[in-house]
């Protein structure tokens, strides 16, 4: 029950900063082309954001006046929220400086070795160092194989769902399934209930997105991923873990070689549930 009101508590949030800020998607900086060419805005992913770091505030600050958990108590809540703003601050860079050109991981390196420095790879870097940093500040000893290992899931697992969001309302989709059976193994734990209102606020930002009013964009993405990855490492054992990671790397390496949006389309039961509450073409 803690998990479900942390998940509407989300929604709720959302959708109030969404209504307050709304006039903030009308900026011209952040209007781009969707798959179809229509101009919508991007980077709503920041709504989501800031509507987790509010939940966040009223957490402590009713847990300071003795209602909930005393502020300091729970050390899984700051990882998650280190996770949103700073995965969030490397995808919102890439929604306002990226461009279409050196795309893919190999772009970006060819990129690289002509002097040149991507939002992309920086990204990618960033992530990269973002996990680290989680991994290393989760309290647990680990040795160095184990953290390099468990900071590849996290990075890997933002950059992956970034990859799924070719679609309107796709990665979000992609974020809940994965989130299903990690909300199953947590329960009602510190993790579970940490992690419940990125995903209402991003549930709260599912229904605007498949009707194209916006585009969570890379910031979005990059928050979900980053966010399921750092529950990954947290919940699950070591040696599912290993195999997530397995997972990981063989989609990534896959999403240089096909387009995930082809297979999609090429398989009726993901298509039906790609397309589902999409607006017609």
């Amino acid at each position: 029950m803690t998990v479900m009101l942390g998940v509407v508590v989300g929604i709720l949030a959302v959708r109030f900063v969404l209504m307050s800020g709304h006039d903030m998607l009308r900026a011209s900086v952040l209007q781009r082309e969707n798959y179809r060419g229509h101009r919508l805005p991007t980077a709503a992913g920041i709504f989501a954001v800031l509507a987790v770091l509010i939940v966040e505030a009223g957490r402590s600050a009713l847990g300071a006046f003795g209602l909930g958990d005393e502020p300091g108590l729970d050390g899984v809540r700051p990882l998650v929220m280190f996770a949103c703003v700073c995965f969030g601050l490397l995808g919102f860079v890439e929604d306002l400086l990226g461009t279409e050109e050196d795309r893919g991981f190999r772009g970006h390196v060819r990129a690289l070795t002509r002097g040149k420095l991507t939002t992309g790879l920086l990204k990618i870097l960033g992530g990269a160092a973002i996990a680290l940093v989680l991994v290393g500040s989760a309290g647990d000893l680990v040795s160095g194989k184990r953290l390099v290992a468990d900071a590849v899931l996290i990075a890997l697992a933002a950059n992956l769902l970034n990859l799924f969001d070719r679609a309107p309302g796709r990665a979000i989709k992609v974020a809940l399934i994965a989130w299903i059976p990690l909300a199953l193994v947590a329960g009602t734990d510190p993790i579970g209930v940490a992690i419940a209102p990125v995903i209402g606020a991003f549930i709260g930002l599912l229904g605007d997105d498949l009707r194209e009013k916006l585009m969570i964009g890379d910031t979005g993405a990059y928050v979900l991923g980053g966010v399921l990855g750092l529950a990954a490492v947290l919940e699950v054992g070591r040696g599912p873990r290993n195999g997530i990671l397995v997972v990981l790397v063989l989609l990534t390496v896959a999403a240089e070689l096909v387009s995930f949006t082809r297979v999609i389309e090429r398989v009726p039961p993901l298509r039906f549930l790609d397309r589902l509450g999409r607006r017609a073409p």
